[in-house]
């Protein structure tokens, strides 16, 4: 008998056996139901592909995206921290509809006096608090950050109509501005800048004791809105928690600030030898050839013997970008500033660093190298860093990003001491904001509406870098130790995964509706991706994937659709039943081993296929010779296994004879054992399952059955496992890389439980 129909009448068993317990049913018939299947394709949950985004999850042929192109005149008014502005915007229409009016963002106006925010939250009393919350509660004394706008004009001069409501401007434009016309306007305006660290802003100053200030300035100026073919205006009122949606612009911008101040910003400073002295030059220049540590253009030294001259006098300093999305700047005269040369590509990058001496010596000691392998590692990962330069500006209590700049904390004890915490915690923010250039200020997605597409992007790459940071810099991290990342290891996440479904949302929410904020936009999407990469797709698959991904949408605005459609469209993996376990739901893992039985094979008929061939009227003739499994326990074994082994059964020796060749014959082995393992999944979503078996001999062997074994029972699935040896222990996912809530169900034999005191001693043994 061929081989094949040998497997062709077993399959006939298996089915008439399904068919005949089917029959035994009552007559009553359940109901029908919809395709709830954990595989079935994401059609209602995606958009239908259209002409401006593609199926395969790139930009259609008629994609398209509006241009927003500023310049202006800022000045700081040191003594009495306000910060005045007069801009001029030129707005390019590149969609195909008419548009008869333009959406500016006021971000500022979320401290206004009046601002809405604080009253979107009902909490109530929180049992404790840090004190600069509380003192932005209830000591500010009314303090009024919003913008004070004093004009918005034409080009001619001519006041335009204009309405504010909360964080948003709609300005009236003369006619309707129609597909490939610009229209150009100002605005003219001041505000009073927030001290960041007593209401832990995203922007502002930190004040020192001696008088003096450190300030990140950002989200400074009215901006535009978004307008696209997925939102249309992109209008949705900044409450404090969701970042920005902007499109792309060229920025020509002069900052004028006290005389000495030390100042950077997004784009290329072109007045460079007008603000730096000729110490400073020079210093620059031999920083631009130096690849192995930073070069000092501003000493500690000297950024002391200016702590007391408060100076009265201004200067201005020139910043000029392209092509990005937003604009910030840090000034202060207490900044000690550093440099060196990163090569990216074929060409060098300038790593950055700002910082007064409280961050030292941490800061001098590690944040430009970190800047340097956030730029080497994201590059690897996605394209090369198109900008010329990263900054990483100290700030306290601050963690925040913008194109070319970023404020980032950790700060050391006051005699300069610091816990490696404090470090880790400080090379993971750098990591984290410098990596948010790639993420979303040149892959711009809308922050306002799927935080995780920033956020969670962000996090997984960070954890990418963490990685590879002692590689780039290994004096950097204690001997024999990796680096310590907090997120991004499947375990990590457990705990949230497996908390309070009623403080849980989908990461396919947004960002100010979400609970437990952190955990659901960086954390859970950080680790989804990293079992990805590592367990479901590996990789090669998915590191092309996602470099796809990441060049098909740099300098544009993807979706979340756009995302999920290049990474299968690039690596052949349907990973529907991924997004949606992992992004739309709240579901959790959990996977383990349910029953193991024995099995011995025999060329007698068992009771169970008898009993079909009875249901079936079929006779023992009617039967080709076939295997038979039978169980360890069952009453067959006694009468069926009497010295029987596979070597007997006279259709495998018929195959064999028939169909190897004597090389082949001597290759097949003879297995001894036969197992069926039912597998259980308590969870609701389908993973992979990686089993681990233990053999008499002590040997081990891995197996991986894809998650599409939970394709036809998302309960239980069983698995026939033959092996010479006998099978002493079964361990689902032994290494923890799938995020399992509940372990105490992942072996065989079943782990008795230890008590309190077993476990403290096993603690100590380990």
């Amino acid at each position: 008998m061929k081989f094949s129909k040998l497997i062709a009448l077993l399959s006939f068993a298996l089915i008439a056996g399904t068919a005949f317990g089917q029959e035994q049913e009552s007559e009553a018939r359940k109901g029908g139901h919809i395709n709830n299947n954990k595989f079935r394709q994401m059609y209602q949950e995606f958009s239908t592909p259209n002409m401006f985004r593609s199926a395969s999850g790139a930009p259609g042929p008629q994609y398209y995206q509006q241009q927003a192109d500023y310049v202006m005149d800022i000045e700081l008014d040191d003594k009495n921290a306000k910060l005045y502005g007069f801009e001029t915007i030129t707005y390019t229409n590149n969609s195909p509809d008419p548009l008869d009016y333009l959406w500016v963002q006021l971000d500022q106006n979320v401290r206004a006096k009046d601002s809405k925010s604080p009253l979107i939250e009902g909490d109530g009393v929180p049992p404790a608090e840090q004190p600069g919350g509380f003192a932005s509660k209830f000591m500010d004394g009314g303090f009024d950050g919003g913008f004070n706008i004093e004009a918005v004009k034409d080009s001619k001069g001519a006041n335009l109509p204009y309405i504010i409501h909360q964080t948003m401007m709609r300005v009236e434009m003369p006619k309707t501005l129609k597909t490939g016309e610009k229209f150009t306007f100002s605005i003219k305006w001041w505000y009073n800048v927030n001290n960041h660290v007593t209401d832990r802003a995203r922007s502002g100053y930190e004040e020192f004791e001696d008088g003096n200030r450190a300030y990140v300035i950002a989200q400074f100026y009215p901006r535009m809105a978004v307008y696209n073919d997925v939102e249309g205006w992109q209008n949705s009122q900044f409450w404090g928690r969701d970042e920005f949606a902007l499109p792309f612009g060229n920025f020509e911008v002069n900052l004028t600030v006290p005389a000495d101040h030390i100042t950077d910003a997004t784009g290329v400073l072109t007045n460079r030898k007008e603000v730096f002295t000729k110490e400073m030059m020079k210093r620059y220049e031999l920083a631009k050839k130096t690849y192995d540590k930073p070069v000092i253009i501003v000493s500690q030294e000297e950024a002391e013997a200016k702590e007391n001259s408060f100076a009265t006098a201004k200067k201005t300093w020139k910043f000029k970008a392209e092509m990005v999305r937003d604009f910030g700047f840090a000034t202060s005269r207490r900044f000690i500033w550093d440099m060196m040369a990163v090569k990216i590509g074929n060409k060098d990058v300038m790593a950055v660093s700002l910082y007064p001496k409280e961050g030292n010596p941490l800061w001098e000691e590690y944040s430009t190298m970190a800047v340097a392998s956030t730029l080497k590692s994201y590059s690897r990962m996605t394209f090369d860093y198109p900008y010329h330069k990263a900054i990483s500006v100290h700030a306290r209590n601050q963690g925040m990003e913008y194109p070319m700049i970023c404020w980032n904390y950790g700060r050391p004890n006051p005699d300069g001491t610091y816990s490696e915490r404090t470090k880790y915690g400080m090379i993971s923010v750098i990591i984290h904001e410098v990596g948010h250039n790639y993420f979303p200020m040149i892959v711009n997605s809308d922050e306002r509406q799927w935080t995780w597409m920033d956020e969670g992007l962000n996090t997984f790459l960070q954890y990418v870098a963490e990685q590879d940071f002692g590689e780039w810099y290994p004096d950097a991290i204690a001997p024999n130790k990796s680096y310590p990342s907090r997120r991004g290891p499947a375990k990590n996440i457990v705990d949230y995964m497996s908390s309070d479904q009623d403080y849980i949302a989908p990461i396919m929410t947004k960002g100010l509706n979400t609970y437990q904020f952190g955990a659901n936009a960086y954390g859970k999407p950080a680790t989804a991706l990293n079992i990805l990469r590592e367990t479901v797709m590996g990789r090669e698959l998915f590191d092309y994937a996602f470099k796809t991904y990441a060049n098909r949408w740099m300098f544009k605005h993807p979706t979340p659709e756009d995302f999920f459609r290049t990474m299968e469209d690039a690596s052949a993996f349907d990973l529907d039943w991924f997004w949606r376990s992992w992004f739309y739901t709240t579901d959790f893992v959990d996977m383990g081993v349910g029953e193991v039985k024995k099995f011995y094979v025999t060329n007698k008929i068992n009771a169970e296929v008898r009993e079909i061939m009875e249901a079936r009227g079929l006779t023992e003739s009617d039967l080709p010779p076939l295997v038979y499994y039978v169980a360890e326990d069952s009453e067959d074994f006694e009468e069926s296994m009497v010295n029987t082994t596979l070597e007997d059964i006279p259709s495998i020796k018929e195959y064999m004879m028939d169909n190897m060749t004597p090389q082949e014959r001597a290759a097949v082995t003879k297995p001894k054992y036969f197992y069926e393992v039912t597998f259980e999944k308590p969870g609701g979503i389908p993973m992979p399952i990686i089993v681990e078996y233990t053999y008499a001999d002590g040997s081990t062997k891995r197996e991986t059955y894809p998650a599409e074994i939970w394709r036809k029972n998302d309960a239980q699935v069983g698995k026939v496992i033959a092996s010479e040896q006998e099978i002493t222990k079964i361990v689902v996912d032994p290494d923890e890389e799938t995020a399992d809530i509940d372990t105490s169900n992942n072996s065989w034999p079943k782990r008795k439980k230890l008590g309190e005191f077993d476990q403290f001693k096993e603690g100590i043994k380990d």
